[in-house]
């Protein structure tokens, strides 16, 4: 009885984490996973946790024995199994009247997951408390080493189910199948504890166990909702390949990262690029390098592949091209290979699945790039440490003398906090640094909006206001002034460091401003 009773807690508590591991992941599709992302799944899943303990405390008094126990656990379990299935039934429902609301994207993130995770993890929460009673009861001679051992025996479900979750399911059954195994866990559980109940009890989970979940399943398959939104899910990414082509006219297509617009390739022109902010970096370049000159030596650095846009263009017009990107999700690349027309293997192009700053900080601390373009993101922020001084220290050692440092920031349109932080550290180690971003993006602005940001770093900026396109689609970018966008009572922007690097924070204003839908 007392391996039943560990075994109960052990995997009702991995099951409990699998689900907190797994909510991020399901979510990210509809609102990315940032800081407050995981800050709200996390409080979430406590939250329900704790209510759940104090909820199977008051469920497991004096006068609870076996049989009544099994029962009251069952109950918790099935409880927790069918709102699991709940919470993959209501996702895209839920998801997309909240993203309709008008609501800021915190107070949707928050909303969302309590919606979704805040019952199945209040009653698996129920489950510790009856179990540790029972437990009791069974060596009550021995009460304190009993406690120990079953606070230990959850903690230690509870590292089992994080482990699997984040290394093993998420990667080989995806989110909502990991859910979906999380569900019927709970279910076999449930049966298992109505079983040593007595028959009836057993008799009655079941029906009740059918008569709910089938229904669920039933609404489930009629919704898609056991259907994975991602073409891909990585370890890293939920990977979304769509079709392009109803608005280019041509073959086309973009790659979605989580919920955020990575790349948009063209099947028989790599050149053309449809992202303007991609567009950019390659019309500022030729501006800089004579890239349409035959034997032209261009030695570039991607901090992130994504769809391998431009890496792809320049392996298909400047043929004495080194481009070296660190990419740090294999299954981004084989996407990118299979879907968007990326030749991994084309002359100059070497991809390396390693984080961007490790790869960097590993060659040789001696100027050998003449364009680093950083393009890697946690949903709409850059990693922490890919906008610190410490590293803008290593890319300006690796820089060459009339080399540049390109990096892409979504920013809201009025007092970009974390682009004003961003600049002002670049300007530590940078002789200009220089704002842009598209013309037409310039004249009625929405003030609550986002916009995407272009900066350049580099010893020389570019001795123009306005840069037109010379090639594909027609555009126009500007240079902008950083306290143009600055309200007057801004102040002076933080540096960024290793040691304190508040992106979510600076960000904060986007992240809570009210979600717009095109």
């Amino acid at each position: 009885m007392r391996f039943f009773l560990a075994a109960v807690l052990f995997l009702g508590s991995a099951g409990g984490l699998v689900v907190e591991i797994v909510a991020g992941r399901l979510i990210a599709p509809y609102v990315g996973m940032s800081l407050y992302t995981w800050t709200a799944i996390i409080a979430v899943v406590l939250a329900g946790l704790s209510v759940g303990h104090w909820i199977g405390g008051r469920m497991a008094g004096p006068e609870t024995d076996r049989v009544s126990g099994m029962r009251r656990l069952a109950i918790a379990l099935a409880l927790a199994g069918v709102s699991s299935l709940l919470a993959l039934v209501l996702l895209n429902d839920l998801a997309v009247g909240l993203l309709a609301s008008g609501l800021g994207q915190v107070t949707i993130v928050v909303l969302l997951a309590t919606a979704l995770f805040l019952l199945p993890s209040l009653f698996v929460g129920m489950v510790a408390p009856i179990v540790t009673k029972l437990a009791v009861d069974e060596a009550p001679e021995r009460t304190g080493a009993v406690l120990g051992q079953m606070y230990a025996i959850g903690t230690v479900g509870s590292i089992a189910g994080t482990l699997s979750a984040g290394y093993f399911f998420i990667s080989w059954v995806g989110s909502a199948g990991t859910l979906i195994a999380v569900t019927l866990l709970y279910a076999l559980l449930a049966l298992a504890c109505a079983l040593l109940a007595g028959r009836k009890t057993v008799l009655v989970a079941c029906i009740a166990l059918a008569g709910v979940s089938v229904p669920l399943l039933g609404t489930g398959f009629a919704r898609g909702a056991f259907t994975s939104r991602c073409t891909v899910e990585s370890d890293y990414f939920c990977i979304v390949i769509d079709d392009f082509a109803p608005y280019s006219g041509r073959a086309s297509k973009l790659m979605v990262l989580d919920n955020l617009v990575h790349s948009i390739n063209d099947r028989d022109d790599p050149s053309l690029l449809y992202s303007p902010y991609i567009h950019f970096v390659d019309e500022y370049a030729r501006r800089r390098f004579p890239l349409d000159v035959a034997g032209t030596e261009l030695s570039a650095f991607f901090i992130g592949g994504g769809g391998y846009s431009l890496p792809r263009a320049w392996a298909a017009t400047v043929p004495g091209a080194r481009l070296l990107v660190a990419e740090i999700d294999p299954a981004v690349t084989a996407a990118a290979g299979a879907e968007l027309w990326l030749d991994a293997s084309a002359p100059g192009l070497e991809i390396h699945h390693r984080d961007a700053r490790a790869l960097l900080q590993s060659l040789p601390r001696e100027p050998q790039f003449d364009v680093i373009f950083g393009d890697a993101f946690h949903d709409i922020s850059v990693p922490t440490h890919l906008v610190s001084r410490e590293f803008h220290g290593e890319i300006a050692a690796r820089l060459r003398a009339d080399g540049f440092y390109v990096v892409n920031v979504v920013d809201g349109a009025r007092n970009p906090r974390f682009l004003a932080a961003l600049v002002h550290t670049l300007a530590q180690d940078f002789d200009d640094v220089s704002i842009w971003r598209e013309a037409g993006e310039t004249g009625g602005i929405d003030p609550e909006g986002r916009v995407t940001y272009e900066v350049v770093a580099s010893s020389s900026g570019a001795p123009v206001a306005a840069i037109h396109s010379a090639f594909g689609i027609r555009r126009i970018w500007q240079r902008i002034l950083i306290a143009d966008l600055m309200d007057a009572d801004s102040g002076t922007p933080v540096v960024l460091t290793d040691d304190f690097a508040p992106v979510d924070r600076l960000l904060s204003g986007v992240l809570f401003s009210a979600v717009t839908t095109e």
